[in-house]
């Protein structure tokens, strides 16, 4: 019990560095974009009277700044900032940088600020999660407290930015803790409260979108929604496929990281000439959408520029969000979707209503997480009455998402980078590491054709665990142990008759450079073994080293070690 009542003293603590925190961040940001544009207002007010150059360039420079605040602050503030919570989570028991709050708020108050297309939630995410990580490390509280510490954070990050306490609850129990028991959900519940009030104390108690009241007026009408469902699910799919897409070309380019964000700038720049609504975060166009303001080709062709747009400033390395980018691709398939509709069946709810329903679909789809979804739309919004088809619609569109897209826009991330948030945390550190780091290449080869007794004086000689076998190619056909032979060394007359190619095990398992410990750990445990050839990844089958046990053993505790001492 007492324990319990120390973490929700801490909760309100976080909760309170967090909501001040937001509005600091909101603060810098709108700073940030006076810096470049001498205006901090929606760009749709006044992107008529900034000069042609300096939208296709600014975002250009402020790409260039990013990288730079990201390569010399800290790696973990490039990209949308979810996955790095979540990755924080499994692989080092929710331990995060100090330094990441900070280089956090600065690398993506610039990237928006200067014209990126990106959100606040994830930064605000990122940066609450690292006042909860720092708070619970400076409290020196376990590592299972120290889980719903971040979580805490990350909830109060949600809940400052978008006015919604009840979504941020839901969004840290759901996504970033993935536990809705009462140790855990007390603090975040707390958290979140605490962050709100702040929040609202200072900005005010006021719905980030002021929208007509929507209201379905007949009963078949319901039957619409389910097939928007269906489409906001593909859109989710395809803003998740385009901007990993971006990610692996920008990863390829032969550039130095930092240099990278500008060129996606560039690119966004030209994009924001001709389509100003691509610009950062897009609430201007989005209330347009909201009050049915937009004709149904503008809405259609917005779905694919802001995909475009928030590809390029993310997958180049920029440092933003992606929930206001998917609000934004939701809202613009919902009103196209709703202007088509209101074609076919006059009388229905006019393309406001359906932008409103989209908003939630696509974020449910892109982030498999319905219920926060349905939550931050009523809580952004304060709009109950439309609530039963945004239900079925952001249900709808995270099964067939989930069937189009096994991993979420946050999962998928830590899946390519070899981390399932299935696993614990030392599953996840054997994922990271390779084969190829920790193999040795000084292994003893003998032909097929060699006779017993060389076998025998090579391992005399060498001193060596295992002899690996290659035929004429070179590949590797076989294994001897010296436990292999022990039954024929005292058999003379089979020295000169039995080869390599008779002894040893033809029963082959290895692995390649490629290859992650976990893999090979999980070989040598089901063979029983404690070393394992490693081949070429071409498929020739040329030994290039071997993987010892006692080596995988000694990686591993490095890893530890280097984890726990990431903060000092």
């Amino acid at each position: 019990m007492e324990q319990h009542i120390y973490n929700l003293l801490l909760a309100i603590f976080i909760g309170a560095l967090s909501g001040w925190g937001a509005i600091l961040f909101q603060h810098i940001l709108q700073g940030t974009q006076f810096a470049f544009y001498q205006n901090s207002h929606d760009i749709l007010t006044f992107h008529g009277s900034v000069s042609p150059w300096k939208l296709a360039l600014l975002p250009a420079v402020g790409g260039l700044l990013v990288g730079l605040v990201v390569h010399f602050g800290a790696s973990e503030a490039k990209g949308h900032g979810v996955p790095e919570v979540m990755a924080a989570l499994a692989l080092q028991g929710g331990r995060i940088r100090k330094r990441v709050a900070l280089i956090k708020i600065l690398a993506s108050a610039i990237c928006i600020g200067s014209g990126g297309s990106s959100g606040r939630e994830g930064p605000m995410v990122q940066i609450g999660s690292s006042i909860g990580s720092s708070v619970g490390q400076l409290a020196g509280v376990t590592v299972m407290h120290q889980r719903t510490m971040v979580g805490c954070g990350a909830a109060a990050g949600i809940a400052a930015t978008f006015n919604a306490p009840i979504a941020g609850v839901l969004f840290a129990l759901e996504i970033i803790i993935g536990d809705f028991g009462l140790m855990s959900f007390s603090p975040v519940v707390i958290a979140s409260v605490t962050a709100t009030a702040i929040s609202r104390s200072y900005w005010g108690d006021l719905p980030n979108f002021s929208i007509p009241t929507y209201e379905i007026h007949t009963l078949w009408e319901f039957g619409i929604y389910p097939l928007l469902g269906v489409l906001a699910a593909f859109a989710a799919v395809a803003f998740i496929i385009v901007l990993y897409k971006a990610e692996d070309v920008f990863e390829k380019l032969p550039l130095p990281e930092w240099l990278k964000p500008a060129l996606g700038g560039l690119l966004l720049g030209l994009i924001v000439l001709q389509w100003p609504e691509a610009f950062g975060v897009g609430y201007g166009t989005m209330n347009m959408a909201l009050h049915s303001q937009m004709t149904g080709l503008m809405l259609l062709s917005l779905i694919f520029v802001k995909i475009a747009a928030t590809s390029l400033t993310l997958g180049s390395g920029g440092s933003g969000g992606i929930f206001a980018p998917s609000l934004f691709i939701g809202a613009m398939t919902g009103g196209a979707f709703g202007w088509a509709a209101g074609q076919l069946f006059p009388g229905i709810a006019p393309p406001g209503a359906y932008a409103l329903v989209g908003m939630g679909a696509v974020v449910a789809g892109t982030t498999h997480a319905p219920i926060t979804a349905i939550l931050i739309i009523f809580e952004m919004t304060g709009d109950y009455k439309i609530i039963l088809p945004m239900m079925i619609t952001c249900i709808l569109a995270t099964i067939v998402a989930s069937a189009l897209k096994r991993d979420s826009i946050y999962t998928l991330k830590l899946r390519r980078r070899g981390i399932d948030i299935s696993g614990g945390m030392e599953q996840n550190i054997l994922r990271a590491l390779k084969v190829k780091r920790f193999m040795t290449s000084e292994v003893t080869t003998v032909p097929e054709s060699m006779p017993l007794i060389d076998i025998i004086l090579t391992f005399k000689n060498d001193n060596v665990p295992y002899l690996h076998v290659t035929g004429k190619t070179g590949q590797l056909t076989g294994i001897i142990s010296f436990r292999d032979i022990r039954p024929l060394l005292r058999e003379d007359g089979l020295h000169y008759l039995v080869i390599a190619r008779d002894v040893g095990t033809r029963d082959l398992v290895t692995v390649t450079p490629s290859d992650d410990i976990q893999k090979a750990m999980r070989i040598m445990s089901a063979r029983g073994i404690s070393q394992l050839p490693v081949v070429e990844s071409s498929g020739t089958g040329h030994v290039v080293g071997a993987l010892r046990q006692k080596d995988v053993l000694m990686a591993y505790d490095k890893a530890i070690i280097r984890r726990e001492l990431e903060d000092f």
